[in-house]
């Protein structure tokens, strides 16, 4: 078990939201924090659920799905030491995607209380978090500018 804790602690580290956090917060991050494993297309969450807690991507790819209108979109995929489902807990809101395993998943899901916990006695995990927050939007700003530039040149064909 103890093996087990030392591993998560060492993942942690690598994840750059709690790369700054010391020795004893990340080993208390890993001791509260729940590993769960997924098999190929399991879902960790759906799109519109309530979102209780975030995840970290252990080992394994998952896809990020977005239901449209027109159907299901995959807009990305996640890696070993991403994380998903932070926007959920952050925002209150309905989990705004769904995330589906692509092969082998192995997280660590971390409670909505326990981030909450962290930021507050660690600031800079706050910056971090709008840190990773801001780069995501980008990315999503610059896809949606390809896409509706896209969409322009269609309608001009």
């Amino acid at each position: 078990m103890a093996t087990d804790l030392q591993q998560d602690v060492d993942l942690l580290r690598n994840v750059p939201l709690f790369r700054n956090l010391d020795a004893a917060k990340l080993k208390l991050l890993a001791f509260t924090s729940e590993r769960l494993t997924y098999g190929a297309g399991d879902s960790l969450f759906f799109q519109g659920d309530s979102g209780d807690s975030a995840y970290v991507i252990v080992e394994g790819e998952a896809d990020i799905i977005i239901n449209t209108p027109s159907g299901p979109i995959t807009v990305a995929t996640v890696k070993q030491n991403d994380w998903v489902g932070e926007i959920a807990i952050l925002c209150d809101v309905p989990r705004t995607a769904t995330i589906t395993a692509k092969s082998k998943l192995t997280t660590l899901r971390i409670s909505k209380d326990v981030f909450f916990q962290l930021i507050m006695q660690f600031p800079q995990m706050s910056v971090e978090v709008m840190r990773e927050l801001a780069f995501r939007l980008e990315r999503t700003n610059r896809q949606l500018q390809e896409a509706v530039g896209k969409l322009r040149d269609a309608g001009a064909a």
